[in-house]
C-alpha cells in the first residue's frame, strides 16, 4: 500500500507532522533503520518523536540512526549557497539510547530522509525532520508497505551503516515490483538522471516538475528539446532564489557555462518561489519538493534534478500509476499558482 502526503508552505502544523511521524514509527515490531540528512526538532514535537523511538527500543525493536555529518575541511573554501547545511546535533541523538552512525557528508551528502520499518515498509520523500521542513517548505512524503521495496532500502542502509561512508552506496539494480521501482544514488545516479530524461522524452501528454534546482545535463537537454518541439504540455515549479544563485555560480565556472542556455530555455515554463536566502538563523522556506510526472509515471524522493544529486546519497521511487500521476500533476499546478513566473536573472 502506497500513500503520498504533500506539504505546502504554511499548509500544516509541526504538531500535525510530528504526529504523523510518531504514528508511523509506532507500527514497528522488529526494527527501525533511519537514514536522515537533517534532524532538529526542539520542544514538544521533538520530544514526541524521541519518545516514540525510546518506546520502540523499550519494546525490543532494534533501532539504528545514520545521519549526515557536516564536517568540511577548513581549507575547502567558502560554503556554497546550497544545499543548506544540516543542523543535526549528534549529542541529542545519543540521548535516545540507540546506535547512531555519522556519515561524512562534505561535499557529497548523505541526503536521504528514509526509514525502513521491520524490513517490510518504508517512509521516504523530500521532508527533513526539522521544524521548517515540516511547516514552511513544499515537500512530498511517501509511505509504502512492500517487503520487496523495503529490502532494497534495507540493502542501501546496510551499505551506509557498514562502510560508514557514502562511497558507491546504491550500486545495485532493482526491478519494478507492482509498478514501483526504487533507485539509489550515487551508485545509480547517472542512470537515474538518464531514466528521468528518457521518460520526459517519451511523454506525449504532460510533464510536470517540482524541483528546487534543475542542473542535471541529461534532463536539461531532453526537457529543452521537448519544450522546443512542443511534444507535450510542460510546466514546473522550482526555487527562484536558488536558481538565481546557480546562474551566478555558473558564470564563475567555465566548465558549467554550457548549461545556462539550456536552463534558460527550460525555465520559460516554470514558476518560482522566492525563498529566503540561506543565512545562519534564517527561515528555511525553500521550494523543497522533488517530484517529476511524465504522462502516467511519477518519480518522487530526495533527489534534486541536479548534477550534485547524482553524487549524493539519494533515493527515488519510480511509480507507474495514472491516478497518482494525475494527483501529483494537479498538486504541482497548484504550487505554480502560488508563485509568479520565473525571472531567474532578475
Amino acid at each position: 500500500m502506497l500513500d503520498v502526503h504533500t506539504l505546502t508552505d504554511g499548509g500544516q502544523t509541526v504538531d500535525d507532522m510530528a504526529a504523523r511521524v510518531v504514528s508511523w514509527l509506532a507500527g514497528a515490531r522488529e526494527s527501525l533503520d533511519l537514514a536522515l540528512y537533517d534532524v532538529r526538532l526542539p520542544g514538544a514535537p521533538g520530544d514526541a518523536v524521541a519518545d516514540a523511538i525510546r518506546a520502540a527500543r523499550a519494546h525490543g525493536v532494534r533501532v539504528r540512526i545514520a545521519f549526515n555529518q557536516d564536517e568540511r575541511p577548513p581549507e575547502d573554501g567558502p560554503r556554497p549557497f546550497f544545499p543548506v547545511p544540516p543542523a543535526t546535533e549528534p549529542h541529542v541523538l545519543e540521548t535516545l539510547g540507540v546506535p547512531v552512525r555519522p556519515i561524512p557528508g562534505w561535499r557529497d551528502l548523505m541526503h536521504h530522509k528514509y526509514v525502513v520499518r521491520d524490513g517490510a515498509a518504508v517512509w521516504s520523500g523530500s521532508m527533513n525532520w526539522t521544524l521548517d521542513s515540516f511547516t514552511r517548505q513544499e515537500n512530498a512524503v511517501l509511505t509504502l508497505e512492500s517487503p520487496a521495496v523495503a529490502q532494497a532500502f534495507a540493502r542501501n542502509f546496510e551499505q551506509l551503516w557498514t562502510r560508514g561512508t557514502i562511497g558507491h552506496s546504491g550500486d545495485f539494480d532493482t526491478g519494478p515490483v507492482d509498478g514501483i521501482r526504487p533507485w539509489f544514488c550515487p551508485g545509480r545516479g547517472p542512470e537515474l538522471s538518464h531514466r528521468i530524461a528518457k521518460r520526459i522524452g517519451e511523454a506525449r501528454r504532460r510533464v510536470r516538475i517540482a524541483s528546487p534546482l534543475l542542473t542535471a545535463g541529461p534532463i536539461l537537454g531532453t526537457l529543452a528539446e521537448v519544450i522546443g518541439e512542443r511534444r507535450a504540455d510542460v510546466a514546473g515549479v522550482c526555487d527562484a532564489t536558488q536558481v538565481r544563485q546557480v546562474f551566478g555560480q555558473w558564470a564563475q565556472n567555465p566548465a558549467s557555462r554550457w548549461k545556462a542556455p539550456l536552463l534558460d530555455r527550460c525555465l520559460v515554463v516554470f514558476h518560482g518561489k522566492r525563498s529566503t536566502p540561506y543565512a545562519p538563523g534564517a527561515v528555511h522556506d525553500y521550494m523543497h519538493a522533488k517530484v517529476t510526472v511524465a504522462d502516467d509515471t511519477v518519480f518522487v524522493g530526495s533527489f534534486n534534478l541536479s548534477r550534485s544529486g547524482e553524487e549524493n546519497a539519494e533515493n527515488v521511487l519510480e511509480i507507474a500509476d495514472a491516478a497518482l500521476a494525475d494527483r501529483m500533476a494537479d498538486w504541482i499546478d497548484g504550487l505554480r499558482a502560488r508563485y509568479p513566473p520565473l525571472n531567474p536573472r532578475g
